[in-house]
């Protein structure tokens, strides 16, 4: 199956924002972050209750009962109030309200589009996020079999498509517990293997010595063993984290480490980081027409991203508008080239040119100083 993620976004249009954003109380552009970051958000949370006892049947039966959502969105987003009140209703049945009270803050908070935008936003997605899954599992049965292989096989795209930010939002949440890889269970499983090895070893050993003076001889090298054993598998992330060279991400170079830059309760330094962390990511992914298509919805995310820095650059002093100029800048000539990369593979400027230069026009914005 392809991205759902993707598939997800291609029913959200830029119209179909633009119908969303006025219920929200928001303009166009936060409304399509709001909305690019909620999507894998909430994909993730519902891997979650895939997970649990009866949860696959559970999410096959709301998918079911969606199924023709997407077929009359139009028509449904217009009655927006019962339309995110129902979807409310039905988010609460799938994750429980302290999950989803849980969800609607991360998403509120690293918005910024306020707890009632927030939650009339989830509302509105949920619908139309189960009626695409029941669209695409219809034709081979939609049951919880179906429904949890497919959360499965998704996990990687689901995971990729949530910003930075708000991953560290839901991190300690239990909200992201179904993107979780096999590494620290394997790990785990390795270092458990691996100490009763080394304690079979060192008893075995010390019976075939327990009349010798000399059995120290064979008991440190196995506690040595052990001790290493310990060190290397008791904290898997911290050794995956020394092991792997930093990346290269967001405008700082030279390891110059990112300056924090407060603005209305929102790091901007940080947010363009991510942003353009994002892009970088999504250009490099791009590789024909189809890979353009998938690439849209990141590149909607980091237009909305963008756009949120614009409308506050009015609240910035001209030192703090400097400095994020100053910031960007070292980064324009990568991107750049870049994007005249990207627009060169024959079928892709038709997809992503108006895309791209709207993130143009935005990064030029906030390189300008007055």
């Amino acid at each position: 199956m392809a991205n759902l993620v993707s598939l997800i976004m291609q029913f959200l249009t830029p119209d179909t924002i633009a119908r969303i954003a006025p219920a929200l109380g928001l303009d166009r552009g936060n409304a399509q972050t709001a909305v690019g970051a909620a999507v894998p958000a909430l994909l993730a949370a519902l891997g979650g209750t895939a997970m649990q006892p009866n949860g696959a049947q559970r999410l096959a039966e709301a998918a079911s009962q969606q199924a023709g959502t997407v077929d009359n969105l139009t028509r449904m987003i217009g009655g927006q109030n019962d339309f995110a009140d129902r979807g409310s209703r039905m988010l609460s049945s799938l994750l429980g309200s302290g999950q989803q009270n849980m969800l609607t803050s991360a998403i509120s908070n690293f918005t910024g589009i306020g707890q009632g935008a927030g939650s009339s936003m989830l509302g509105m997605l949920a619908p139309i996020v189960m009626g695409v899954i029941g669209k695409q599992l219809g034709s081979g049965g939609i049951d919880s079999h179906s429904v949890a292989n497919l959360f499965a096989g998704q996990k990687d795209n689901i995971s990729a498509a949530l910003p930075p930010g708000l991953r560290d939002q839901l991190r300690n949440t239990g909200l992201l517990d179904s993107l979780q890889g096999h590494a620290s269970a394997a790990a785990g499983q390795a270092y458990s293997t691996g100490r009763a090895a080394v304690d079979s070893g060192y008893r075995a050993a010390r019976r075939a010595t327990s009349s010798s003076q000399n059995w120290l001889y064979w008991a440190l090298p196995g506690a040595a063993a052990l001790g290493l054993l310990l060190y290397f598998f008791n904290k898997p992330e911290q050794r995956v984290v020394e092991q792997t060279p930093p990346a290269t991400t967001g405008a700082a170079t030279n390891d110059t480490a990112r300056p924090s830059m407060m603005v209305a309760g929102l790091d901007v330094n940080k947010h363009v980081d991510d942003s353009l962390a994002t892009l970088r990511s999504s250009l490099q992914d791009v590789k024909d027409t189809a890979s353009a298509t998938s690439a849209q919805p990141k590149l909607q995310q980091v237009t909305g991203q963008l756009d949120r820095v614009v409308n506050l650059s009015g609240q910035m002093s001209a030192d703090q508008r400097k400095t994020l100029s100053t910031y960007i800048t070292p980064s324009l000539d990568g991107l750049n080239k870049s994007f005249d990369t990207v627009l060169a593979i024959p079928g892709v400027s038709a997809v992503l040119k108006p895309q791209i230069d709207a993130i143009k026009a935005k990064l030029s914005a906030l390189t300008i100083v007055t």
